[in-house]
C-alpha cells in the first residue's frame, strides 16, 4: 500500500514539474503581461509567412505550431527570471545547437529530434532590454535547421512575422479568401 501510495505521488509530482516547464505553460503565463506582443500562427496562415524567403517558405511548409513572442526585460532579475525559465523548458529534452551567453544576455537555438528528423525548434534571444522566443513544431531537416541558425534566419524570420502581422498581411490574406468564397 505505502509502495503504491509513493508511487502514485511520484507520478503526479514528475507530472506537475513536466507540465509547468513547456511552451504552452510559458506562452500561457506571459502572454498577457504588460508590454507584451504574443503571436501564435494557426496552421492555414503559415503559407503567408513564407513570404520571408525561400529558405523560410521551405521551413514553414513543414510547421504544424508556429509561436512567437516579445517580452520587456529590462530589469537584472526580470532577465535573470526569464533565462531560468527558459532554461527549464530546454535543459532535458532539448539539444542545444546554438548557445552564446554575455552575462545575463543569451541567443539559444535548441532542437528537440526524433529519430533523423527534428520535430521543434526553440529560438529565444534575451538582450537585457527585451526578450523573445520563436518556436516551431513540425517536421524538419537537421542540416538545413543548423544552417539556418548559423546564418541567423531564425532571427530574421521573427521580424518578418510581427512585420507581416502589423503590416495587416495576415488579414489581408483573409479578406481576400473571404472575397473570393462570395464569387
Amino acid at each position: 500500500m505505502i509502495k503504491r501510495t509513493l508511487f502514485i505521488c511520484s507520478l503526479v509530482l514528475l507530472a506537475s514539474c513536466s507540465t509547468y516547464n513547456s511552451i504552452d505553460t510559458f506562452y500561457n503565463a506571459h502572454k498577457e503581461d504588460n508590454h507584451v506582443t504574443a503571436v501564435r500562427v494557426p496552421r492555414f496562415m503559415l503559407s503567408l509567412i513564407g513570404n520571408v524567403s525561400p529558405e523560410m517558405k521551405s521551413l514553414v511548409g513543414n510547421t504544424k505550431d508556429l509561436r512567437y513572442m516579445s517580452f520587456p526585460s529590462t530589469t537584472a532579475e526580470k532577465s535573470e527570471f526569464l533565462n531560468k525559465q527558459m532554461n527549464g523548458i530546454t535543459g532535458n529534452s532539448f539539444i542545444e545547437v546554438y548557445r552564446k551567453n554575455d552575462e545575463l544576455k543569451r541567443n539559444i537555438v535548441s532542437i528537440r529530434e526524433k529519430r533523423d528528423a527534428v520535430k521543434e525548434i526553440l529560438i529565444y534571444n534575451n538582450n537585457n532590454q527585451n526578450g523573445s522566443f520563436l518556436y516551431f513544431n513540425g517536421d524538419f531537416d537537421p542540416v538545413k535547421v543548423r544552417q539556418m541558425a548559423q546564418n541567423e534566419e531564425f532571427q530574421k524570420l521573427g521580424d518578418g512575422l510581427i512585420n507581416q502581422y502589423q503590416g495587416g498581411s495576415f488579414t489581408s490574406g483573409i479578406n481576400q479568401g473571404d472575397e473570393e468564397e462570395e464569387k
